[in-house]
């Protein structure tokens, strides 16, 4: 048979295009076939159905062709050619492995060779393009699935659980939970960007050689990085990409925890979230957490493990859930937590109801929010000395009253405190935090405009090292820095 220019028409469609899902729709391909041959085809699954057909391959047809079809799909025979409905109809197995398709051609006059020869090939370039778009689909898919499955470990390690962390991989453990110690590089850098960072660099096992890269299921930019400490040493590390990736991209921001255990992820991750806000106010965009040990390992324990039962005590029977929404929602935005927990944002406001009513506080109170962050942290740490904590309970006036207290209000307020060129700051710290964190009210009582007091929030990042536009543990730390310099004698 001479060369007809409809076949090279459809060895071009199988050639690779340029963009992702891309390509000819495979009903077209049928309904050209038609056009140019009059000749009907249809593509059949193995459940019967037809996936692709022209308008010639009707139900009923299909169904009078049952019993031939069931003989095809079973592997009994490969082609068949019979008459229905007053057609021609001619049947092949396009694939023998499962799962079988079966092209079914049709035509009111006896098939010629070249007709069976153009719908044969027809069918085999719409089975190809199908297969093509099934694997694309379960690629797509297990991206998904694997990316889930990062974000799983990287909140059982927030949890401070590594056993449960090896748990979830199912016998595929990555090298990370071997680790030691690790820093979180937390990388602000485009959503599209931040997809093809994580992709990139992603290995066949789903992970990142040594390294872990999560995206952010809350914030959009952020890109979260694990890496052991002793890979951020040498060149080739994650740690040296990523800040090459951020000298290249002026829009590319970046904060780098202190090593951490693994079991101290949330920790390293807060550490990461601070430096970041102070990252994207420098020149170089890049920033090491410069902090102090948190206030509430400094506070003498046994007493303030008692001040915490007291001030939790109310929502001790509340659900699980209720407590761990909480918990979250005094780091994450409402929207973020719903995230996280796959639940509504009216649901998680439900939640944060019973723990408002339960503990007679508004949890929309800035201090509110940080007397309830502090406990939640006193109360997970271990007891000094596995001895029983002595009474009587003291207040958290009297917990804030101490040296150790003092000492570290007096160093997290240092740079705002003794920076000459910055007067004004510490009089707009404190505006903003008893304005409820309102930078319009704040503005009001100061006498200056809102966008002046936010970006003199930006530059109390930038020295303090904390994240303060974003409503957490940054914002946490300033109101009991403020707290015990306005006591402090």
């Amino acid at each position: 048979m001479p060369k007809s220019p409809m076949l090279d028409d459809l060895l071009r469609q199988l050639r690779p295009t340029t963009s992702h899902g891309a390509g000819p729709e495979p009903q077209r391909l049928a309904d050209r076939l038609r056009q140019q041959t009059g000749t009907d085809i249809a593509l059949v699954n193995v459940e019967g159905q037809a996936e692709v057909a022209t308008t010639g391959i009707t139900g009923d047809l299909l169904a009078e062709l049952q019993p031939v079809l069931a003989q095809l799909l079973g592997g009994k025979v490969a082609a068949a050619a019979t008459q229905a409905g007053g057609l021609h109809v001619r049947c092949e197995v396009l694939r023998r492995e499962a799962p079988r398709s079966v092209l079914v051609v049709a035509a009111r006059s006896p098939l010629t060779r070249e007709a069976i020869t153009l719908a044969s090939h027809t069918g085999t370039v719409i089975d190809a393009l199908r297969r093509v778009r099934r694997a694309d689909e379960l690629a797509d898919r297990y991206q998904r699935a694997s990316g889930m499955l990062r974000v799983g470990i990287f909140m059982a390690l927030m949890a401070g659980d590594v056993t449960l962390a090896r748990r979830m991989t199912v016998g595929a453990v990555p090298p990370l939970l071997d680790a030691e110690r690790v820093r979180i590089h937390l990388l602000h850098c485009p959503s599209p960007e931040r997809d093809s960072i994580a992709d990139t660099y992603q290995d066949a096992s789903g992970y990142h050689g040594r390294s872990l890269i999560v995206r952010c299921p809350v914030y959009e930019p952020h890109l979260i990085c694990l890496v052991p400490d002793d890979d951020d040493h040498g060149d080739g590390g994650l740690g040296a990409l990523l800040r090459s990736l951020v000298q290249e991209n002026a829009h590319y921001a970046l904060g780098v925890s202190e090593p951490q255990p693994l079991q101290a992820t949330a920790e390293a991750y807060e550490q990461a979230r601070h430096a970041l806000a102070a990252a994207r106010h420098t020149t170089g965009r890049t920033a090491p957490y410069h902090g102090h040990a948190p206030l509430a390992r400094l506070l003498p324990r046994a007493q303030a493990r008692v001040w915490a039962r007291s001030v939790l005590a109310p929502i001790d029977t509340l659900p699980r859930l209720t407590v761990d929404v909480a918990r979250l929602a005094l780091t994450f935005p409402r929207l973020g937590v719903a995230r996280l927990l796959g639940i509504s944002r009216n649901t998680v406001t439900a939640h944060l109801r019973r723990v408002e009513d339960a503990l007679g506080a508004d949890l929309h109170d800035v201090h509110c929010r940080a007397e309830l962050a502090l406990a939640l942290a006193v109360a997970g740490l271990p007891p000094v000395g596995g001895a029983a904590d002595p009474l009587p309970e003291r207040s958290l006036d009297a917990l804030l009253s101490t040296e150790e207290a003092a000492t570290w209000a007096r160093g997290f307020l240092k740079p705002v405190v003794e920076n000459e060129a910055h007067r004004h700051l510490l009089p707009t710290l404190r505006a903003w935090t008893g304005a409820g964190t309102d930078a319009q009210r704040a503005a009001r009582s100061l006498g200056v405009s809102r966008a002046t007091v936010r970006a003199r929030l930006r530059t109390a990042e930038r020295l303090l090292n904390r994240d303060l536009l974003t409503p957490g543990p940054g914002t946490h730390d300033l109101v009991h820095a403020l707290r015990i310099t306005d006591r402090a004698p």
